[in-house]
């Protein structure tokens, strides 16, 4: 089925269009408008609805006309449908002048609607419509609780939207132990769940109301604990597809019990960044999931984070990449007081810190993973080695 959003001023023929339009089952019409959309409110309109074909009045043609240049200059592909009340010549020409090649006018009889729009679905078949999308989704997922995840997912995605043209969405899938909305002192009145429950339908105004937004981050939390909430497959991808539409980066915090739904982020994330501590539980436990991400062929997108690393470990980082199977990309010192602070406030850890510059190292070599990147703090928090090979002997070796 086709997806169609209606631009009309006009109540009495938006109606009768979209009585019309439902008849044939053809065409699902996922938004209606009152009016003609400009500048920001355009573009949100088109990223959040993402329509096949917009059927637009031409009651007002020369505005008309001006948003259906604008449709296309930022949705190239976008088929348009003039509506009017009647045939008009004039604005039938100056329709066909601008490149628009189907008219509708009451009475809407199915026959010529259906065939309008089977020419219509033969030409997006050729020629989808171009909408701008982001493929930088991450995943950040624990070894095991405790071990830091959500202090690394939140810091890293505050400093990833303070990186030029990088809008960032951080969303909490931990339902049972979520503490993203905690650690910001936020008191949003919606979650995660109202967002999936609604994903099916999200638009730009919705979109707001869920979200909190801090700069350039916009957050929705994971909300009181709800461990029978059920996620499905759906859901997952409708709100991944509507924020790929709106994001740069979407980064997502999830629990490490490996619900099915955070299996389906899994398989939608780019980057796929494993914590852990350099603790015995801590690493077989990372070890346990690792084995697990390779039967499920995600191996090579995942990256092993390295918390509360200290200089003078008991369990060196060679050993670490051994028990893995992993070279271990990016370590973070333990800094308790800093995260204290920063907790105690609903603010990131301190960017001048040596946290903080981990925290920015880690969004530049997500945003920029081209660039070559120094060492940084007092040990090296980006790391080049040699991948180990898998079941090594180590220190958990079996």
């Amino acid at each position: 089925m086709l997806r169609g959003a209606i631009i009309c001023p006009d109540p009495k023929l938006l109606a009768q269009l979209q009585d019309a339009l439902a008849e044939t089952h053809h065409a699902a019409i996922v938004r209606t408008v009152d009016r003609y959309l400009e500048g920001v409110d355009l573009v949100r309109f088109l990223r959040a609805t993402a329509p096949e074909i917009v059927f637009l009045s031409v009651a007002s043609s020369r505005k008309a006309l001006e948003l259906a240049g604008r449709i296309e200059a930022q949705t190239p592909g976008t088929q348009i449908v003039a509506v009017d009340r009647e045939v008009n010549p004039e604005a039938l020409v100056e329709t066909m002048r601008a490149g628009i090649r189907e008219f509708l006018a009451p009475p809407f009889e199915i026959d010529v609607i259906q065939q309008a729009l089977q020419r219509l679905e033969r030409i997006l078949e050729r020629k989808p419509p171009s909408i701008e999308s982001t493929d930088l989704v991450l995943a950040f997922i624990p070894a095991k609780a405790g071990v830091g995840c959500s202090t690394i997912a939140l810091n890293t995605s505050i400093a990833l939207s303070r990186l030029p043209d990088t809008k960032t969405l951080l969303a909490d899938f931990d339902l049972n132990c979520g503490m993203i909305d905690f650690m910001l002192q936020a008191e949003s009145k919606y979650s995660i769940s109202a967002a999936v429950e609604n994903a099916h339908q999200m638009d730009e105004g919705l979109w707001d109301k869920l979200t909190t937004s801090r700069g350039d981050l916009d957050v929705i939390p994971a909300g009181r604990t709800a461990p029978g909430f059920r996620i499905d497959s759906l859901q997952i991808r409708y709100l991944l597809e509507f924020a790929r539409r709106n994001y740069k980066v979407i980064c997502t915090d999830l629990s490490g019990i490996l619900e099915k739904f955070s299996i389906e982020i899994l398989h939608e994330a780019r980057e796929i960044f494993l914590v852990c501590t350099p603790e015995v539980p801590s690493l077989h436990l990372a070890r346990e999931k690792l084995r697990f991400f390779r039967t499920m062929d995600l191996e090579s997108r995942i990256k092993v984070l390295l918390n509360r690393a200290q200089k003078r470990s008991l369990i060196p980082v060679s050993e670490i990449e051994k028990v893995l199977g992993m070279p271990v990309f990016m370590s973070f010192p333990n800094d308790y007081v800093g995260v204290h602070k920063a907790l105690t406030a609903g603010k990131h850890v301190n960017p001048a810190s040596e946290l903080g510059k981990g925290f920015q190292a880690l969004a530049e070599a997500i945003r920029h993973p081209e660039k070559p990147h120094e060492e940084a703090g007092f040990f090296e928090l980006l790391r080049s080695r040699k991948k180990p090979v898998p079941g090594q002997p180590g220190l958990l070796a079996s």
